[in-house]
């Protein structure tokens, strides 16, 4: 069964939620995990791909950002997108799509990472996910950053 943790930030910005999904990235990287990041929408999606170049000075976490229907290639560390739907092959899923409903095949991953701050529209949708992640009994942990 799929763990869900979520990554509670302190702030209400939008850059510092990404810059956090950035960490969450590369820690899992260098465990060698690979990753999907699902943004909900193209914006996101943009800003994410240009910070994923530059979020450190002395690095860059290698991804590639996947449309709709595209395939996953294995040598792909960090997939990134907001229209695909991943095949499951990847254990990590970063879940940044602010909706009340997420995206529908988290289930398909050993771990869903969400990463929410303190706007009120995605830490209330954030609320309605736990809710809807403990009815129906997923593993959730829970970090204030």
């Amino acid at each position: 069964m799929t763990r869900i943790d979520f990554y509670h930030l302190q702030s209400g910005s939008e850059e510092a939620r990404l810059h956090f999904a950035c960490r969450l990235a590369e820690r899992a990287w260098r465990s060698q995990l690979r990753i999907y990041i699902h943004t909900g929408n193209a914006e996101r999606t943009a800003a994410l791909d240009k910070l994923l170049w530059t979020f450190r000075e002395d690095s860059f976490l290698a991804h590639r950002v996947v449309a709709q229907d595209e395939a996953a290639g294995a040598d792909d560390p960090v997939l990134l997108g907001f229209e695909a739907e991943p095949d499951g092959s990847r254990p990590v899923l970063i879940q940044l799509d602010p909706t009340p409903q997420g995206p529908v095949f988290f289930s398909r991953f050993k771990r869903t990472l969400e990463v929410i701050n303190e706007a009120p529209e995605i830490k209330e949708n954030a609320r309605q996910r736990y809710l809807f992640y403990k009815d129906r009994g997923y593993p959730l942990e829970y970090h204030k950053i």
